[in-house]
């Protein structure tokens, strides 16, 4: 079986397949997945690693699996207060993804209902989902380490 231990957060070079996950699935240590071409993928991590859209998993060929965040059931939140609404998502700790006119959470019913208190909009929505990571690095946030090679 073909086996991928190193994650880099971007691709180097074609990719030799894809895999297409949902934020939740892009979470993962140790794991047997399918390719998008059918073949299992063994993804054994040093630890576990948030795989952001467009990085790759590296096998121990030396392919890459580019990873591809994987479309998935969203709130689209929008309002006048778009800025006053994120501060209330951000509070409450809860991915976001940031666009000019629109935020994107995972469906909540708990939180649509929040949401709609506020003055909020919401439209469900299926699409990729790559939420903000945190300003230092925690939690499902890794920071771009440049220090491998590229050759």
């Amino acid at each position: 079986m073909m086996t991928a231990q190193t994650y880099h957060p971007h691709i180097h070079a074609t990719p030799a397949d894809h895999l297409s996950l949902t934020y939740e699935d892009r979470f993962l240590r140790r794991k047997v997945l399918t390719l998008a071409s059918g073949m299992p993928l063994l993804v054994d991590l040093a630890q576990t690693t948030s795989l952001d859209h467009g990085g790759a998993l590296i096998t121990t060929q030396g392919e890459e699996i580019r990873i591809e965040a994987a479309p998935e059931p969203l709130l689209a939140v929008t309002g006048d207060s778009l800025h006053r609404i994120a501060w209330h998502i951000g509070n409450r700790h809860t991915p976001c993804q940031i666009e000019d006119t629109r935020l994107l959470i995972l469906r909540d019913h708990v939180m649509a209902d929040m949401l709609a208190k506020i003055g909020a909009q919401t439209a469900e929505v299926v699409e990729p989902f790559t939420p903000e990571g945190g300003a230092y690095g925690h939690g499902r946030t890794h920071g771009h380490d440049h220090t491998h090679s590229h050759t």
